[in-house]
């Protein structure tokens, strides 16, 4: 998930007295200029609520030994019922990093069930439906001074989200997959 910042650029308003600017102090233009500032989330999440989030550090590419180090760590110390071999499932995007032979290798190593994502179906896929309207809306509207102001509302939104919410997000994974199976492949909106 990329996230941006809006910057709130003050503006004077120029006014023309007798043929010269002066600046009008009284009101000044506020004008919302989107930032090319973008930062990446990780997030984990299971039936019980979130796992774990993490942002991406400054410069940090994700790769595969990136990705393996953030899931792996956090699971062993949060969750450690999932730390015995095969007592998971994993359904995750098609990103390179996830697609890397070493994911790949640890994965059959753990027992580690993939249910792999289709491609070019957001239908399907719990994070496009489900977890970043969550995070989105809190935010939407929102001025932020800085990234770790960012950073502590996405944290905030990712805490708020109801256990119930996620238990009915995969539900609907349950439904959706149910629906696109009777389809028989046919596309449908």
């Amino acid at each position: 998930m990329k996230l941006g910042v809006f910057a709130v650029i003050p503006q004077p308003n120029a006014k023309v007295l007798n043929g010269s600017h002066q600046h009008h102090q009284k009101g000044k233009k506020v004008r919302l200029q989107k930032s090319k500032l973008k930062k990446m989330l990780v997030c984990f999440y299971d039936s019980k609520g979130i796992i774990h989030h993490k942002f991406v550090p400054e410069g940090q590419t994700v790769t595969g030994s990136f990705y393996l180090s953030v899931l792996w760590k956090r699971i062993r110390r949060v969750w450690p019922e999932y730390s015995a071999p095969g007592s998971w499932f994993l359904l995750h995007d098609n990103a390179p990093d996830h697609r890397e032979v070493a994911v790949q290798e640890f994965f059959a190593r753990k027992q580690v069930w993939v249910l792999h994502h289709l491609p070019y179906s957001p239908y399907l896929y719990p994070c496009d439906y489900f977890l970043f309207p969550k995070l989105k809306l809190p935010l939407k509207g929102r001025l932020f001074e800085d990234v770790q102001d960012i950073q502590a509302a996405v944290a905030l939104s990712l805490r708020a989200i109801p256990q119930e919410d996620v238990q009915r997000s995969f539900q609907s994974l349950l439904d959706r997959a149910t629906h696109c199976i009777d389809a028989r492949g046919m596309y449908f909106e």
